[in-house]
């Protein structure tokens, strides 16, 4: 029921409201008695939440209503509240038809492995603790402000100052018609000049895809590059994932900007997370002051179990997810465009920056399947016999001499990725090109 990024899927086929029902109902039997709702724009979300926040009343829990809100505003604000979880309508960066849910601990963090499953467990049993009449939860909505209490997003503003320094840059971010306007927000309080591409939440999303690839978020690129600006920002949907653009409009890569966090983050002696299919950039940008890299599964719930470890300083996907221990372990997108724009303060151009680190050939692409599970075993049957230097920590990763490739199982659709680098061009092409072909044999 839930993959690596929660529960995803096609609304009225995957996704309903008779399943936020169930997860509620399962939440609240499983013993969290407060817990925080909230949604990202799609308009499906509304009856989700709706339906989710029924289930907890249902069985006895207190719900507190956030309304439409960033992932990382709902997830800080399950310790704000003193609540025991936090439940998150939203797909993220897959597309307007789609939607799910995605639970968050206290701290901050995704619902572990173990969670998941007890959860997963209710519900396929039917396992619910419903209550009496007279001790259903009740009900709390935090969205508006009044005199009592500011908004959460106030709060994550507020928030976002305090771990941020100030600076004066002209800074364009692209909210993709998600919820991350508490970006601009607080970038205009430390100081910056902010323009806005999209700000106007519409889960339909009109004017780009959700995701904030290179591809989708042209329309920055050619602004930033046009203009007086210093910094081009991207959200997806519900902007937990962060990309930047330069000021010459060069969409800066993932594994780019996790070397450039990392190395502002860690220490001598401190371990920053990455999942396995990040570049070599990082490691050996690392290296040379004395951090290390301590590779985990696909998927920011893994790189945050990892970055509780003691001595992990920061933790990153190059698809965008940032997350800064101290600060919380969820990916917050709106955090890393403010310490994202801090550093272009300080250190004076982000082409700078980037043009500063050594990069090598990397080959990104997916393969359409439909048995994920079936391929991904024959892949790795296959390539455990041909190959020496195998690693199955999540899908099969391959060193050579001189690279590397990496085949794996897409979490939340139905693809299988396929990740080469390599230290040239016609080395990464026919390492990219031979994992491919193990896929194509294997479907």
């Amino acid at each position: 029921m839930f993959g690596t990024s929660g529960i995803r899927g096609r609304i009225g086929d995957e996704v309903t409201c008779d399943l936020a029902l169930s997860v509620g109902r399962a939440l609240a039997s499983d013993g969290y008695e407060t817990v925080v709702v909230g949604r990202d724009a799609r308009e499906s979300g509304r009856m989700l939440a709706d339906a989710a926040a029924s289930g907890l009343r249902e069985c006895g829990a207190d719900v507190i209503r956030l309304g439409e809100a960033a992932t990382p505003t709902v997830a800080r604000s399950v310790g704000w509240f003193d609540a025991h979880a936090g439940l998150m309508v939203t797909a993220s960066h897959n597309p307007a038809p789609d939607n799910g849910i995605k639970l968050w601990n206290p701290s901050g963090q995704a619902f572990g492995e173990g969670q998941r499953e007890a959860i997963s467990a209710r519900v396929r049993e039917e396992e619910y603790d419903l209550a009496s009449w007279d001790e259903l939860g009740e009900q709390d909505r935090r969205d508006d402000s009044t005199e009592r209490h500011v908004t959460p997003t106030e709060r994550h503003a507020d928030a976002l100052v305090e771990a941020a320094g100030s600076g004066d840059l002209d800074v364009v971010v692209d909210a993709g018609n998600g919820t991350g306007g508490v970006t601009a927000e607080a970038l205009r309080r430390l100081g910056h000049e902010v323009q806005t591409l999209n700000d106007r939440p519409d889960g339909t999303f009109p004017a780009r895809p959700s995701e904030p690839t290179a591809e989708n978020c042209r329309a920055l690129t050619e602004f930033v590059a046009a203009s007086d600006a210093d910094l081009g920002i991207a959200h997806d949907g519900d902007a937990d994932r962060m990309r930047a653009v330069t000021e010459s409009g060069e969409f800066v890569s993932g594994d780019l900007l996790l070397a450039l966090f990392a190395r502002e983050a860690a220490g001598p002696g401190d371990e920053v997370a990455v999942p396995v299919d990040t570049s070599l950039t990082v490691a050996d940008l690392l290296e040379s002051q004395g951090v290390s890299v301590s590779r985990t599964r696909v998927g920011d719930v893994y790189v945050a179990e990892r970055a509780t470890d003691p001595g992990v300083a920061f933790g990153g996907e190059p698809s965008g997810a940032w997350i800064w221990p101290d600060e919380t372990l969820c990916p917050d997108g709106p955090l890393a465009a403010c310490l994202l724009a801090e550093l272009v303060s300080r250190q004076g151009s982000l082409d700078r920056l980037v043009g500063e680190v050594e990069t090598y050939p990397l080959r990104r692409g997916n393969v359409e399947v439909a048995e994920k599970a079936e391929v991904m075993a024959r892949v790795r049957e296959e390539v455990l016999a041909e190959y020496d230097d195998v690693e199955t920590l999540d899908g099969v990763r391959v060193g050579t001499d001189s690279g590397w490739f990496l085949v794996r199982a897409s979490g939340t659709q139905p693809l299988v990725r396929v990740t080469a680098e390599a230290r040239s061009e016609e080395r990464a092409d026919e390492l990219f090109a031979e994992a491919r072909q193990l896929v194509e044999a294997a479907r």
